[in-house]
């Protein structure tokens, strides 16, 4: 007797199709009373989905910054390179003969220059 029940709870009746597509359904007093839960649920729904969009664009972002600073410290090792060698002593000379610059490179090396500190009164 309890397994009809179940069965006749579970079936659709005629009343309650027409009631939810003529629309009658959404002037009932229960439902009216859930109106604004509904719309606190879909408040929360829309504020997940634009978090969800805001912090896809901010790691899109971060990406792209991430790039750009691996280019950018390949290019300062490559710059580094390039004035270590442009600072040897070798290519120095080289560059000043070049520019016909009248330096002499000096034969004895640079000697330290003490100075006695002097006391005031």
């Amino acid at each position: 007797m309890t397994e009809k029940k179940i069965k006749k709870a579970k079936r659709i009746s005629k009343a309650d199709l027409k009631s939810v597509l003529g629309g009658t359904i959404l002037a009932s007093e229960t439902v009216t009373k859930q109106l604004p839960f509904v719309f606190f649920i879909v408040f929360l729904g829309i504020g997940l989905i634009t978090n969800r969009y805001w912090t896809e664009k901010t790691i899109r972002k971060m990406e792209l910054v991430r790039d750009s600073l691996k280019e950018f410290k390949a290019e300062s090792v490559i710059h580094e390179t390039q004035l270590m060698y442009i600072n040897r002593p070798s290519e120095v000379t080289k560059k000043v003969i070049e520019r016909k610059i009248d330096l002499i490179e000096p034969v004895e090396p640079a000697k330290k220059i003490f100075v006695k500190k002097i006391e005031t009164k």
